[in-house]
């Protein structure tokens, strides 16, 4: 009988080993552990964006919220004005004196009615001072009123020199400037020297009587007036011119008629010299021409 084969244990048993080693999962390598993102780097970004697009809405929701007040505001304000251009201004200040004298009367009939001196009463609501300005300025009034019939030529001439002194207005500001200047000058020269006394105070010391003027001194020739001060005073020439000629006119308008043959005043005037000459002479020629009948 042939021999027993020998069983091969150790040349089996390695692949199978190799088999397992084979058929066993390898080991998943060792990922490297990177830092996970920080948690609050993602919210805070989205939180700006909110924050930025609630303030761009509150804006726009403020300014339309001012847009809508002022329209409301100009809507009102052209409202009014409106109303003011339509209300007559004399007729409101004729209702607002009538309002006034009504109040004034009710008030005496009440003290009258309570056995009390109106007068008296009234007084109580005045100072002294005041009460004397007020008189003061109702015997001014009355007396302007009573002024203003035409008396003379001399009264006419005081009351337009009056005028024109009540409104007459000087500047202090250019006349300290000016003194200043002169007060600088002199001193520079040596006619005028600046002495100081005991309490502090600067007075100016005319040496030899040349600076302050007297009735002789004749320094106001010298004296050259800004250009605003000669613009007013031409300014106020040409007003008055323009009120004269107005007045005239007035007073020839009334009595103006025939035909126009002036081109403007002046040669309305010197037409109407011409006509109080020649007329006499020239009226059958000029009627001859209206007729036809010259040629």
């Amino acid at each position: 009988m042939p021999p027993a084969k020998k069983r091969k244990t150790r040349a089996t048993a390695e692949p199978v080993e190799e088999v397992e080693a084979a058929k066993a999962p390898e080991p998943a390598p060792e990922e490297e552990e990177t830092p996970a993102p920080a948690e609050t780097s993602a919210p805070p970004a989205s939180d700006d964006a909110a924050a930025k697009a609630k303030e761009r809405a509150d804006r726009f929701n403020a300014l339309k919220e001012r847009r809508r007040n002022g329209t409301d505001k100009n809507m009102k304000a052209a409202a009014l004005e409106s109303q003011r251009l339509a209300t007559d201004p004399n007729l409101l200040t004729s209702l607002n004196r009538k309002s006034a004298i009504a109040q004034h009367n009710l008030m005496k009939a009440d003290a009258e009615a309570s056995g009390e001196d109106f007068e008296r009463k009234r007084a109580w609501d005045w100072t002294i001072d005041e009460s004397e300005r007020w008189d003061k300025r109702l015997k001014k009034k009355g007396a302007h009123r009573d002024d203003q019939a035409f008396q003379d030529y001399r009264q006419d001439s005081r009351k337009v020199y009056k005028r024109q002194i009540r409104d007459l207005k000087p500047d202090m500001d250019h006349y300290e400037q000016e003194k200043m200047a002169a007060v600088e000058k002199a001193a520079a020269s040596g006619g005028l020297e600046i002495v100081e006394t005991d309490d502090g105070e600067l007075v100016a010391v005319d040496k030899d009587g040349t600076f302050y003027s007297t009735a002789d001194s004749t320094g106001f020739v010298d004296n050259k007036p800004p250009k605003d001060a000669v613009d007013r005073l031409v300014k106020d020439l040409q007003q008055a011119e323009d009120a004269r000629l107005k007045k005239r006119r007035e007073r020839m308008g009334a009595s103006e008629e025939g035909d126009i043959t002036y081109i403007n005043e002046k040669n309305k005037q010197f037409n109407n010299k011409l006509n109080r000459f020649y007329n006499k002479y020239t009226a059958e020629i000029r009627d001859s021409f209206e007729r036809g009948t010259m040629i």
